[in-house]
């Protein structure tokens, strides 16, 4: 069986031909998401998340939909909770929130559906998410030094420089980016179209002029060498004229993040986190910001207010007196020093702009007649 992207996908543990076997009803459920039109993305990440549940509770001879109950709901948490990944890290709690709010939707169709009399995930409480921050953003220097490692006198590094200006210009997510056709570009206007973002939603993007320059070049020097099929309209492509795998792009961008000496963690996405902050730092609005970046809600947007602290920095070293200069301390001592001086300095500074006006009135008054 394959999705509608091609891709092969992975059976789903148990016996289908049982039609209240929780293996059949999860085909029905998948079947139902791609037929109502979700992301291809959520269906393949629910069919991931559902198809371990399925097999955890095979491994408890739980087989059909009706041996569900709310304590087995819990029993699975508090196994997500307790789970250890192959380098002995737990889930994180947006992990586990997610399994569990896929859990809490399939067993809410299942509901609807009248496969099940009660919801054995109604009173199933997802755990409290933590507010994190982006872990790292690049600097200028830092994005210019990795905008520089790719060998542009190659096929092949000319692409990556045209999707790492992208990727920087315009704070694009990896998949938008290779999911770009060759009619979604506005040169008059400067902009991006990106065709069903995340959420399925359109969106137009601005282009700086030095990201469209890359892009040009690229579409003049190396793309018509890279394609043998004229019917293809994505923008960048392989050897062989198809899609770029997205794993491929972050091993690219990681390796000249590596030969540029940079260690932060990231690849693509930190190019997004860069964009935004940097933005953000020259003023831009957080409403604009969140339409560039096709931010459903204006909350995920001002993560970045936190991350960008420049503003902060140098409003902290311009007010606090432990974050002064030695010569900016200097100024204010010699300010309040001069303070009480302030009203005879400009007294005798009145005085000493009235002086050529005092001197032209004498000249022009007649002297007195001598008796």
């Amino acid at each position: 069986m394959t999705s509608r992207n091609g891709f092969k996908k992975n059976p789903i543990p148990g016996d289908p031909s049982d039609p209240q076997g929780l293996t059949a009803l999860l085909q029905r459920h998948l079947v139902w998401l791609e037929t109502h039109n979700f992301a291809q993305q959520t269906v393949n990440v629910r069919r991931l998340q559902l198809s371990r549940f399925i097999r955890w509770c095979l491994d408890r001879s739980v087989t059909r939909a009706r041996e569900l109950t709310p304590d087995l709901l819990e029993r699975f948490q508090r196994y997500l909770f307790y789970y250890r990944k192959h380098d002995g890290q737990p889930l994180s709690i947006s992990s586990q929130s997610h399994w569990l709010t896929a859990l809490r939707s399939w067993m809410a169709w299942l509901k609807d559906k009248g496969v099940l009399q009660d919801n054995p995930a109604l009173e199933l409480t997802l755990p409290k998410e933590e507010k994190r921050l982006p872990r790292h953003a690049l600097s200028r220097e830092e994005v210019e030094s990795i905008l520089e490692q790719p060998d542009v006198n190659s096929v092949y590094g000319l692409r990556m420089r045209a999707i790492l200006e992208l990727f920087y210009s315009s704070g694009l997510r990896r998949k938008e980016v290779l999911e770009l056709e060759l009619s979604d570009i506005d040169r008059e206007r400067r902009v991006i179209l990106v065709r069903l973002g995340k959420g399925n939603k359109d969106r137009f993007v601005p282009l700086g002029a030095r990201a469209l320059h890359w892009i040009d070049k690229y579409l003049q020097e190396a793309r018509p060498k890279l394609c043998c099929h004229p019917q293809q309209q994505l923008l960048f492509i392989t050897g062989k004229s198809t899609a770029i795998h997205p794993n491929y792009i972050s091993a690219l961008v990681r390796r000249y993040m590596n030969q540029a000496g940079i260690t932060k963690k990231g690849a693509c996405h930190l190019f997004r986190h860069t964009a935004a902050s940097l933005m953000l730092d020259a003023g831009a609005d957080t409403r604009h910001l969140q339409a560039i970046l096709g931010h459903e809600s204006l909350c995920s947007t001002q993560i970045y207010t936190h991350v960008s602290i420049g503003k902060l920095c140098e409003v902290h070293a311009r007010t606090h007196p432990a974050g002064e200069t030695r010569s900016s301390s200097q100024r204010r001592r010699y300010a309040r020093a001069l303070s009480p001086l302030w009203p005879r300095l400009m007294q005798l500074l009145r005085r000493w702009l009235l002086w050529p006006r005092l001197l032209w009135r004498r000249a022009r008054t007649p002297a007195a007649p001598e008796s």
